[in-house]
């Protein structure tokens, strides 16, 4: 492929002549680059693309992409190298997401399970549909590991282009925040974006709330989307309905919105209610839990029937839909409800705990940690709340990555409006509740939810929630370790996302 067929003339500030080399393949990584590749040198929060250029050069690049005007042969310069990163990516792979129906769904919360029930309802009217998020890309029995919520890419539009050659008709997406803000969707365009809460997350990278916001609410522009659908009870779906920038459908559980809930009904086995859809009702009953469920099935539903689906295959979607991995999931031991889920937010873990103590007036214990190399302002803040709404907390670690977990257990202590029990190791954690509380106790297990490793000094151990739970309880009938490591690239991606 000639490198004018990858990157548009416009874009291109200097290197124009040469614009006719050939390119056989696209890199982001020195060390996989081959002969013949067209690297892109971008800076990333802890490396810089750029400073392994002469490497890339040595394995064969035949163009270098960059931002900065670099010493070498055969360099060429753009404005914008993520943006044009992601342009080439999409034209080495025929621009094949032009041929899927998009559904991107953004949030702080609600985005694995909002694109999942999408899935659901669409599969119960008969279309062939690829998932691609937290929880990895799913289409036609295949699963493919991503690593993050929202690809790299490179992988991505090799993903759409592997979709839309086996049938694939829709790809439903999670769109993260850091994906907006690192132009990794650059030249895509969506059928429907989905908002479906902003709050704390990520300030680590984004610093303050105003531009984590920023970032969420740059997708809902007409260059990105055709149409938003935006939960009208959070302040910034709020913003967006008010100052709408393309069609808004708005959804929330209170009568009122365009899609809305009434005689909501929610216990551990599940939720029902009246779903009325621009005046249009019929009855919805799903195996979720929770109120905030509810709204992720509102969110689906305001999806779903703009796209034409009846109100028949909405509700067999619906109801077809098991609980997402990892999300709110009740295993029951000797009259204990054990919760695992993945809530590792303020609002995430408030819901949990809210949820679980309206559905049960047993005895609620939470086990949680915060990750390590992320937003630290959150970690008081998840202690207050934990240590406000379950009756017993035990603080111990989740990924902590390169930080002590000792130091992220202390600044979870310092909101602690009680004493809270930590035991830093978190299989010891878990296995001492399971061995104190006795019948009538619900325990939610918070933070990790379907995530089958330990992120520690680099290294990603196999471990599970599920399988600590499981083994404790003699109820283990497949191992679920996976042995998966994630190496950093030159442009660290995986680092925040």
């Amino acid at each position: 492929m000639l490198l004018k067929e990858l990157i548009a003339v416009k874009h291109i500030k200097k290197g124009g002549e040469f614009l006719d080399k050939e390119v056989y393949d696209i890199s982001i990584d020195s060390r996989k680059t081959k002969p013949g590749d067209i690297f892109f040198a971008m800076k990333g929060w802890k490396q810089n693309g750029n400073d392994y250029v002469l490497a890339a050069l040595k394995n064969g690049a035949e163009i270098v992409v960059s931002e900065q005007d670099l010493p070498f042969d055969n360099v060429v310069i753009v404005d914008n190298v993520r943006a044009a990163y992601a342009k080439a990516c999409k034209n080495f792979f025929e621009s094949a997401c032009d041929r899927l129906k998009l559904i991107g769904i953004t949030g702080t919360n609600g985005k694995t399970t909002t694109t999942n029930i999408v899935a659901s309802i669409l599969k119960a009217a008969g279309k062939k549909v690829g998932v691609i998020g937290t929880l990895g890309a799913e289409y036609n029995q295949t699963h493919v590991e991503t690593g993050m919520t929202t690809p790299d890419p490179y992988m991505l539009h090799k993903l759409f282009k592997s979709m839309f050659s086996q049938g694939i008709e829709y790809a439903i997406m999670e769109v993260s925040a850091h994906a907006l803000a690192l132009d990794k969707l650059e030249g895509i365009k969506f059928e429907i974006g989905v908002l479906t809460n902003i709050t704390e997350d990520h300030l680590d990278y984004f610093e303050n709330m105003e531009n984590y916001a920023k970032a969420k609410m740059s997708f809902f522009r007409p260059e990105k989307v055709k149409l938003a659908i935006v939960f009208g009870e959070d302040d910034y779906g709020k913003n967006l309905i008010i100052n709408p920038k393309v069609p808004t459908i708005c959804y929330g559980k209170k009568f009122g919105f365009d899609v809305s809930g009434r005689g909501i009904k929610t216990d551990f086995g599940g939720s029902e209610f009246v779903c009325d859809y621009l005046g249009q009702q019929f009855k919805i009953k799903s195996h979720l839990v929770g109120q905030y469920n509810v709204e992720n099935l509102l969110g689906a539903i305001a999806v779903t029937r703009s796209l034409g689906i009846s109100e028949e295959n909405v509700s067999k979607g619906i109801a077809n839909l098991l609980p997402v991995e990892g999300r709110f999931n009740i295993l029951n031991f000797k009259n204990k409800n054990i919760v695992i889920d993945y809530a590792h937010t303020p609002d995430g873990l408030e819901k949990v705990l809210k949820t679980a103590r309206s559905l049960s007036g047993n005895k609620l214990v939470c086990i949680f940690g915060c990750g390590g190399n992320r937003d630290k302002q959150k970690r008081p803040i998840m202690g207050k709340i934990a240590s406000s709404l379950a009756d017993d907390v035990i603080i111990t670690s989740d990924n902590p990555r390169f930080e002590e977990p000792q130091e992220i257990i202390k600044q979870i202590e310092n909101g602690c409006v009680k004493p809270c029990l930590t035991i830093c190791e978190r299989q010891q954690a878990i296995e001492y509740a399971l061995k104190k509380y006795k019948n009538k106790t619900t325990i939610v297990i918070a933070g990790k939810g379907a995530e089958q490793y330990q992120e520690i000094k680099g290294v990603q151990y196999p471990y599970s929630d599920f399988e600590v739970v499981y083994n404790f309880c003699k109820q283990l009938k497949k191992p679920l370790k996976k042995d998966k490591t994630y190496p950093f690239d030159d442009a660290d991606e995986r680092f925040y996302d």
